[in-house]
């Protein structure tokens, strides 16, 4: 991965003097949207610049140990309209782990709102949204917070790089790389991963603190989900999964217990595709994970009307459970049908 030289350039001039910055990231928010703010927000805040960290909704307790995860604002939760105010003010609007505004749906509403901050994208999906004065997409980047720490060297120096910082853009690339298991692992990265190592972060513990602090509802809800809601289709390459709010309450369900759930399926040997759809109050989150050459990407902006990798991506149903999971077996046979899976 090659940084754009011009817009380092165009980023170490927005920030030559102190700036009002904003960093924002998407909703349902993960390691690698939270770590890359949290990261670029101290680094910016050490040089002089107020920043502030909001996110659309609240991020899974399993998280929230990350430092500094504590002085995020969360938009959902801002009854004092800090976050409007903040917007409304700012020289430099952020936005990381995210290819467009409605990726951070009402938050994102609010940033439009401002036509004179500069705007920023700094992110590793698919097909970035214009709108932004400077871009920093690249979707060859195994996650933001890699994409992150190449920018924040790039700026400032491997210096800028201290303990906090590495353990921030560690959960991201942790996380978003599912502890170095897919794809875009170069040998860029494993450099990144060095330099963040030599800083002294207790990678066991970072590790333990995001897959080994689960509730014992979560445990359950997982056994229940693979023993009961697992389905499979096309004699067992592909699989999908659901949870009802129902379901969810019966094993106290707590945001984010349901992560990772997905990719369970794809541990099967000839498995290549799978699925989980969980409900929310206004609609049906769909979450797609697969191997190989399936498309998920595809798969979900031609029937869910999202995006992402292509080997992980999302989207959303607007119609009953039983309707979208009418509309997901129907798909996939199509999909099959072309060859794509």
């Amino acid at each position: 991965m090659m940084l754009d030289i011009n817009k380092i350039e165009q980023l170490r001039e927005l920030f030559a003097e102190p700036r009002k910055v904003v960093v924002v990231g998407h909703t349902n928010p993960d390691g690698d949207a939270i770590g890359s703010s949290l990261a670029l927000a101290e680094v910016l805040t050490v040089r002089g610049h107020k920043v502030i960290c909001a996110l659309p909704n609240n991020y899974p307790y399993y998280l929230r140990w990350i430092p500094d995860s504590n002085n995020i604002i969360i938009h959902r939760n801002d009854e004092e309209h800090q976050i409007e105010r903040a917007i409304d003010e700012a020289d430099v609007i952020v936005c990381a782990d995210m290819n467009s505004l409605s990726r951070a749906d009402a938050l994102g509403e609010v940033v439009a709102k401002n036509s004179t901050a500069k705007r920023v994208l700094i992110d590793h999906h698919l097909y970035p949204a214009d709108g932004f004065d400077i871009a920093l997409s690249y979707p060859e980047s195994s996650s933001t917070a890699f994409l992150m720490y190449s920018v924040i060297v790039a700026l400032y120096g491997k210096e800028a790089v201290t303990k906090k910082v590495a353990t921030q853009l560690y959960v991201g690339i942790m996380t978003d790389t599912g502890n170095f298991a897919f794809s875009n692992l170069t040998p860029a990265l494993f450099e990144a991963v060095a330099a963040l190592s030599a800083t002294g972060i207790d990678i066991p513990q970072i590790y333990n603190n995001v897959y080994n602090s689960f509730t014992e509802g979560r445990a359950r809800l997982f056994g229940y989900t693979i023993n009961r809601k697992m389905k499979t289709l096309l004699g067992g390459r592909v699989a999908y999964m659901s949870l009802t709010e129902e379901e969810m309450r019966r094993f106290w369900f707590q945001q984010g217990d349901n992560e990772g759930f997905v990719n369970y399926p794809l541990s099967v040997k000839k498995m290549k595709m799978s699925a989980m759809f969980t409900a929310q109050t206004d609609f049906i989150r769909v979450s797609l994970r697969s191997r190989g050459d399936v498309d998920v990407d595809t798969f979900a902006r031609r029937y869910f009307n999202g995006g992402g990798h292509k080997n992980a991506a999302g989207g959303k149903s607007f119609v009953s459970m039983e309707e979208t999971i009418a509309h997901y077996i129907k798909s996939v046979k199509e999909y099959h049908e072309e060859g794509l899976v």
